[in-house]
């Protein structure tokens, strides 16, 4: 298992809380919680070692593509595609926008 924390820049500001996935579906549980400021923490705990560059540039192109929003992002992965990782991010951040 891995650990990774990564800061990314956030230019949108939500509040609440949202889940997406299961940690037991065997491939990712994703939690995102609202804060105000100006920077998007992610934690990961993942199966797939030296998977820290997969991620950064997996957020850049989310970056790159709209805007963050601000808050914690807690990533629970057992070697989900990135495929996968976008959709559950993209769910946890419209979930908590509609809410």
């Amino acid at each position: 298992m891995e650990q990774i924390t990564i800061s990314v820049p956030a230019s949108r500001t939500l509040s609440g809380k949202a889940l997406a996935g299961v940690v037991g579906s065997g491939d990712m549980e994703v939690l995102f919680t609202a804060a105000p400021g100006e920077t998007l923490t992610i934690d990961i705990t993942t199966s797939v070692d030296n998977s820290r560059g997969r991620w950064e540039a997996l957020f850049n192109r989310l970056t790159l593509v709209g805007s963050l929003p601000a808050g914690k992002l807690v990533i629970h992965d057992f070697g989900a595609t990135p495929g996968v990782a976008r959709i559950r991010i993209e769910q946890v951040f419209e979930e908590v926008s509609h809410a």
